[in-house]
C-alpha cells in the first residue's frame, strides 16, 4: 500500500529483545505494517535499568526511560529526520516521570502527525493519571484502543470525540495448520490432557488459584496437566527475585499436584508460544484484576483457535461473549476446576469452541491489523496537513530553560559509614563538627526522589540506607524525639533534638512511605513514622508544624484513609491559620511579625494541604503568602534575592539582603512547584527557575553558588564574597532543588500550550 507523504514511520515504545508485552507488541506492528507499505518503518525504544539492549537495525534512537532530556532530543531526532508519523504505544508505566509524563516533553516537540495506541484507558484515574492522560489525548492526532469498552470509557471519561478513535483488535500471529498430535508429541504430553497459562509472571496472574483447582480436577482426569509458560516480570526480579515463583512451587508441593505442574522460566519466541498453544487442549486466564483493558496472552490465545478459560476482567468478558469463552468468578479456584472438567469431557462443546475462536480470530491477525493502522495513518495524515511543519530551529522561549546534570560525588565525599557530615572546608568534609538529623533527613529524601525517577543506583542504593539507619538510631524510642546533634566519634550531644529536626525526620519517613518502591525501606520508615508523629503535636514552631504537614501529605500518598494522619495535618494547618489570620495585614499578609528562615514552607504546607483536603480557603492563603513573599524576595534586577540571615525582615523594616543562605532558595523552588500544581499557573514555573537560577549565578553577586566541578554548592551569598565551603545543608539544597525542577518539566511547556 502506497499512502502519499507517508515514506517514514517511527514507532515509540519498549521493544524486543526488552521482555514485556508492549515490547512484543511494538515489534510485531512494526513489522505488519513494514510488510504492508513501501514506507520505512524506524523504531526508538526505551530503555530501562536493564538497559541498554541489543536490538536490531530498525532502531534508530534510544531513550533511556528516565531521562527526560532523551525524550527531547528523541524529539529533535525525528523532525530533523523527515519522519512522516509517530506510532506510540502508550502504557503509564513504560516511561519516565511522574505517571509517565516524560512522553509529554517529547510528543510537544513532535512537529508531525502522531497516531497512539492506549494499552490502558483508566476510568478512574488519580488526578495525576488525569493530568497526563489529558494532555497526552490533546498532543495525539489519532487514538487506537483494542477493546469497545476501552473506546466508551475514553468518550465518557475523558471527553474524547469518537470520530478520532479506531478501534483495532490486538493483533495475533498468523498461524500455521499442525497437527495436535504432533505438538503434543514433541513435548512429550501426548497422552495428557493440557491446560495452558503463558505470559510474564507476576502476582497479578492469579496463577495460585489454578493450582488450588488441580486436585479436583485430577479426580476426574489423572493425566491433567498445567503448563505455565514465561519468564518472571524483570521489574518483578528486580524489587523481589524469583519470591513469587517459588512461593507457587511450594504451593504446588503442599498440594500434592508437582506431578500435574509445569514451569517453563523463559521467554519464548513466537514460533515456539504457538507451538505452546496448539499443544493444549483449553487455556487458562485467570487474572485478579477486573479492569484490565487488554492482555495480549488472551488475544494470542483465543486467536490462535484455544478454548479460554477466564476471570471476567473487561479484556475477556468482552472478547469470550456470547460463549465464544467461558467466564468464571475472580479468585475461585472451585469454579476453575468444574469448568476445566466440563469442558475436558466435553469434546464437542471444546472443540466447537476452538473452531469458533479460530474462524474470529482470522480478522486479528497482525496482516489484517497492520491494514487498519495504515487506514489509521492516512486519516492522521489528512486531519494534520493543514498544521505544524518540520522545523530546523526552536527559539528558546520555544524550548524549556536547561539544567546542569545530577553530579552526586560531593554528596558521596561527605558521606561516611555513620551519615552525611554536616560542614566541609571548602571541599574537604570538616569532621569536627560531626552529623545531624537534619541534614541526613534531607539527604534521605533526596535518594528516594532519584529513586523514584529511576536514578537508583547501587551508589544511591547504599547512601539511602546509611542516612535511614542514621534516622533509625536518633530516634529515642522513650520520649517519641528525634536527637539532633552527633559527634564524629558517634556520640550524642543533646538528649533531645530541635524541634525542626522533629519535623524533617517526619517529612524523610513520609517521603520513603508515599514513594519508595522498596519494601524495606517504606516498611521501616512506616513502623518509625507512628512512633513520631505524635511529637508535632507538642511543638510550637510554625516551621515544624509545615514541616509535619509535608511528610504527613508524602504519607497519605500511600495510605490516604488513616484518619490520624489526616487528623494530625488539620491540627498542624490550622495553627498556621490561626497565626496567619492574627498577624496578617494588608501590607503584610504573613504568618508572623518577622520572616526569619525557610520562609516558603509556610505557605507551602498550607498548599499542600490545601490540595489534598480540597480545602480551597486553606489553599488561598498559601498561594497568597507565598506570591508576596516571591515579592518581597525579588531584587530591582529582577532576581531572586532570599531573606538574609544577618538580620531577616520585620515588618515595617528592611529585609536584610545578606547572608543568603541555600535552603531559602531550594525552599522557594519547591514551594512555586507545590503552586505549580494546585494552580498549573506559569507564573510558578518561572518563580521556580527564577530561584533555581540563584544557584548557577543570577544573584546579587553574579556568582555562581554551585560547583560544576565537584556537584557540590557553596555555603551562601555573603555581602561581598561566596562562602566557599561546601556543607551538606547547601549541597543538598542544591541537589533537591534540581532533582524536583526535573521531575516538573516534563508537563509545564504541555500545561502552558494549553493554558
Amino acid at each position: 500500500m502506497n499512502i502519499p507523504n507517508l515514506q517514514k514511520i517511527a514507532f515509540v515504545g519498549d521493544y524486543l529483545p526488552r521482555k514485556c508485552g508492549i515490547a512484543t507488541f511494538t515489534h510485531d506492528l512494526r513489522g505488519a505494517v513494514a510488510m504492508s507499505c513501501n514506507a520505512e518503518c524506524i523504531v526508538v525504544p526505551m530503555d530501562d535499568v536493564a538497559g541498554p539492549y541489543a536490538y536490531e537495525n530498525e532502531v534508530k534512537f534510544q531513550v533511556g526511560e528516565q531521562d527526560i532530556e532523551d525524550y527531547r532530543a528523541a524529539a529533535d531526532f525525528l523532525n530533523f529526520n523527515n519522519v512522516d508519523l509517530v506510532c506510540l504505544q502508550h502504557e503509564f508505566g513504560i516511561f519516565g516521570g511522574t505517571c509517565g509524563s516524560h512522553i509529554l516533553a517529547l510528543l510537544d516537540d513532535l512537529r508531525m502527525p502522531v497516531v497512539t495506541t492506549l494499552h490502558t484507558v483508566l476510568s478512574e484515574p488519580s488526578q495525576a493519571q488525569r493530568d497526563v492522560m489529558t494532555q497526552l489525548l490533546r498532543l495525539s492526532t489519532r487514538l487506537v484502543v483494542m477493546t469497545e469498552r476501552c473506546r466508551q470509557t475514553l468518550i465518557n471519561t475523558y471527553s474524547v470525540d469518537s470520530a478520532h478513535v479506531d478501534l483495532i483488535a490486538h493483533g495475533i500471529p498468523t498461524v500455521p495448520d499442525t497437527d495436535q498430535r504432533v505438538l503434543k508429541e514433541q513435548f512429550n504430553v501426548e497422552d495428557k490432557a493440557v491446560a495452558l497459562t503463558f505470559g510474564l509472571l507476576s502476582p497479578g496472574k492469579g496463577i495460585e488459584h489454578v493450582l488450588k483447582a488441580i486436585p479436583e480436577i485430577v479426580e476426574h482426569f489423572p493425566n491433567f496437566i498445567y503448563l505455565v509458560l514465561g519468564a518472571t516480570h524483570p521489574s518483578l526480579i528486580r524489587e523481589q527475585g524469583e519470591r513469587y515463583r517459588i512461593s507457587l512451587e511450594r504451593m504446588a508441593k503442599e498440594l500434592g499436584v508437582t506431578k500435574h505442574v509445569s514451569f517453563y522460566n523463559r521467554f519464548v519466541e513466537l514460533e515456539e508460544l504457538t507451538e505452546f498453544i496448539g499443544a493444549a487442549d483449553l487455556y487458562i486466564t485467570p487474572y485478579l484484576n477486573v479492569k484490565q483493558p487488554v492482555s495480549g496472552t488472551l488475544a494470542y490465545a483465543f486467536g490462535c483457535g484455544q478454548a479460554v478459560i477466564s476471570t471476567p476482567y473487561w479484556h475477556a468478558e468482552e472478547l469470550l461473549a456470547n460463549g465464544r469463552g467461558i467466564l468464571v468468578p475472580f479468585a475461585d479456584s472451585s469454579a476453575i476446576a468444574r469448568k476445566v472438567i466440563e469442558l475436558l469431557g466435553d469434546d464437542d462443546r471444546r472443540l466447537a469452541m476452538r473452531a469458533q475462536a479460530h474462524k474470529l480470530g482470522r480478522n486479528m491477525t497482525w496482516a489484517h491489523v497492520s491494514q487498519s493502522y495504515l487506514s489509521s495513518f492516512r486519516r492522521a495524515l489528512k486531519e494534520r496537513s493543514s498544521q505544524r511543519k518540520p522545523l530546523a530551529v526552536r527559539t528558546l522561549d520555544e524550548q524549556p530553560l536547561a539544567l546542569p546534570q545530577m553530579q552526586l560525588g560531593h554528596l558521596e565525599h561527605m558521606s561516611d559509614s555513620t551519615g552525611i557530615v554536616q560542614h566541609a572546608i571548602y571541599t574537604v568534609p570538616d569532621h569536627a563538627h560531626g552529623y545531624c538529623t537534619d541534614d541526613n533527613a534531607r539527604a534521605l529524601i533526596l535518594t528516594v526522589l532519584l529513586e523514584e525517577q529511576g536514578k537508583d543506583s547501587p551508589v544511591v542504593h547504599s547512601l539511602s540506607s546509611r542516612y535511614a539507619a542514621f534516622l533509625n538510631i536518633a530516634f529515642d524510642r522513650d520520649t517519641g524525639r528525634f536527637r539532633n546533634f552527633m559527634s564524629f566519634d558517634r556520640n550524642w550531644l543533646e538528649d533531645d533534638g530541635s524541634d525542626d529536626s522533629q519535623g524533617r525526620a517526619l517529612w524523610a519517613l513520609g517521603t520513603c512511605i508515599g514513594r519508595s518502591h522498596r519494601a524495606g525501606l517504606a516498611g521501616w520508615a512506616r513502623n518509625l513514622f507512628q512512633q513520631a508523629m505524635p511529637a508535632c503535636d507538642m511543638t510550637t514552631s510554625p516551621r515544624t508544624w509545615a514541616l509535619g504537614i509535608m511528610g504527613i501529605q508524602e504519607y497519605l500518598r500511600r495510605y490516604s484513609g488513616d484518619r490520624d494522619a489526616a487528623t494530625m495535618s488539620q491540627r498542624l494547618a490550622d495553627r498556621l491559620l490561626v497565626m496567619y489570620e492574627e498577624t496578617a495585614t494588608e501590607d503584610w499578609p504573613w504568618f508572623e511579625s518577622v520572616m526569619t528562615y525557610n520562609n516558603a514552607r509556610l505557605s507551602q504546607s498550607l498548599i499542600a494541604h490545601g490540595r489534598w483536603f480540597s480545602d480551597q480557603r486553606t489553599t488561598d492563603i498559601g498561594l497568597k503568602s507565598l506570591r508576596w513573599l516571591c515579592e518581597k524576595q525579588l531584587s530591582p534586577e529582577g532576581r531572586f534575592r532570599p531573606i538574609g540571615s544577618n538580620g531577616f525582615s520585620r515588618e515595617g523594616g528592611v529585609a536584610a539582603v545578606f547572608d543568603q543562605q541555600a535552603i531559602e532558595a531550594y525552599a522557594m523552588v519547591s514551594s512555586s512547584i507545590e503552586a505549580f500544581a494546585a494552580t498549573k499557573d506559569v507564573f510558578w514555573n518561572e518563580q521556580a527557575h527564577l530561584a533555581f537560577d540563584w544557584f548557577l549565578g543570577r544573584n546579587d553577586l553574579g556568582q555562581p553558588i554551585y560547583d560544576a566541578s565537584t556537584g557540590g554548592c557553596f555555603d551562601g551569598l555573603m555581602e561581598n564574597r561566596v562562602n566557599e565551603n561546601q556543607g551538606a545543608e547547601s549541597t543538598l539544597a542544591f541537589l533537591l532543588s534540581l532533582v524536583e525542577l526535573r521531575s516538573l518539566s516534563a508537563t509545564v511547556r504541555v500545561t502552558s500550550t494549553f493554558k
